[in-house]
């Protein structure tokens, strides 16, 4: 009786060694630059729950790289570097630890990285299995991950962009607010093994029967979320809400910052940096409410001309869940832990985002208190 082989080797290829290489250099060179273009001392920042020491990122994402794709995910298989799996294994280490945990330098952390970076082009010089490029596939894009989480981080402490956006951040002249009516409908929801390689917690491909909706073309922008600050009803309410982290007021006037610049506030750019329990603040306040993660999916499916994107990571009403029938793949700590009801399912991109994590049934989730990745909202008519 033939054994039925795990998920993760069954996905369907739709990706050439070529491609991987091309991925594989473009993501690995972004991280490293990031790295080589911090100032003296910016390596040491604050402990916040929102950041980590950025040479500690830089070693955990070539450890994870390590770990999988040439350890084959065993602790007995030895690594290149010293104390590694107790160094840079996050689902271990705790993340106040991250700070006071003597590392290797960072010239050999950069050593280390281009080793196992070269180890990886060399496997993809011969004949790649499909575990191996189920592995490359997965470190590549929870290093493109790690890319965006820098542009937060920068964010967070006031840097210098870290790296040039993949989309223009020129101040987008929203489309007049519209809300479109989506008839009474059957969905399919996360994926099957046909499209290539997914996230566990996308697991199985599924029918949902949705009621029909309205849902609006556009993201909230700027100006509308200052009514809301500013309104009398938020001034009374119990649960004050604040302007924005990265907005300030002088003189009458409303600035935002990005990264280490002050900018006028555009009124019709989307607002970003907004936790989940603000958003939902505002839909209250307007009487709206947010858009579930199959609705916003359902959105995002129609043709471009309908809708506009925000280029921000968008808030929904869904708990981050397990679909019916999931099961975790080789890396374990990816979805399964978050399962508990305390996180919140984000759909979109952003604009550091590359366009290959861009796929409509990818599932990000974030703590609802969290506003320092680039996330916005957009609502539906009650």
């Amino acid at each position: 009786m033939s054994v039925k082989p795990p998920d993760h080797l069954q996905y369907q290829s739709q990706t050439s060694t070529t491609l991987l290489k091309e991925w594989l250099i473009e993501s690995n060179e972004l991280t490293r630059n990031i790295l080589i273009n911090l100032k003296p001392g910016q390596e040491l920042v604050p402990i916040l729950e929102v950041v980590n020491p950025p040479h500690w990122e830089f070693g955990h994402l070539t450890w994870f790289h390590e770990f999988w794709v040439h350890r084959k995910g065993q602790a007995f298989n030895p690594s290149l570097l010293d104390q590694s799996d107790y160094l840079f294994n996050s689902s271990d280490i705790a993340h106040s630890d991250r700070w006071t945990i003597e590392m290797p330098s960072i010239e050999r952390l950069l050593q280390y990285n281009l080793e196992i970076f070269q180890k990886t082009l060399e496997l993809l010089e011969g004949v790649v299995d499909a575990e191996t490029e189920y592995f490359i596939q997965l470190s590549i894009f929870h290093q493109d991950m790690h890319n965006e989480a820098f542009a937060y981080m920068w964010q967070t402490l006031g840097y210098k962009a870290p790296f040039q956006s993949f989309e223009s951040l020129a101040p987008q002249k929203s489309l007049g607010l519209k809300y479109i009516e989506m008839p009474k409908q059957s969905f399919e929801a996360g994926s099957d093994r046909s499209g290539g390689f997914i996230f566990d917690n996308e697991k199985w491909a599924h029918m949902v029967e949705l009621n029909e909706f309205e849902i609006a073309n556009r993201a909230v922008t700027n100006g509308e979320y200052l009514e809301f600050v500013e309104s009398s009803k938020n001034d009374s309410s119990n649960s004050h809400t604040q302007a924005p982290q990265y907005w300030k007021k002088e003189g009458g006037d409303w600035y935002q910052r990005y990264f280490d610049e002050w900018q006028a506030l555009s009124m019709d750019e989307p607002v970003r940096h907004v936790s989940y329990l603000d958003a939902k603040r505002y839909c209250d306040w307007r009487e709206l409410r947010l858009p579930t993660e199959h609705e916003l999916s359902v959105l995002m499916s129609q043709d471009v001309s309908q809708w506009q994107a925000s280029n921000l990571w968008e808030w929904t009403s869904s708990p981050f869940m397990p679909f019916s029938g999931f099961s975790p793949d080789p890396y374990i700590d990816y979805s399964k832990p978050w399962f508990d009801g305390n996180y919140q399912v984000l759909k979109g991109w952003s604009a550091y985002t590359p366009k290959r994590l861009r796929r409509n049934a990818f599932r990000n989730f974030y703590a609802p208190h969290r506003y320092d990745h680039f996330g916005g909202f957009r609502t539906c008519l009650l």
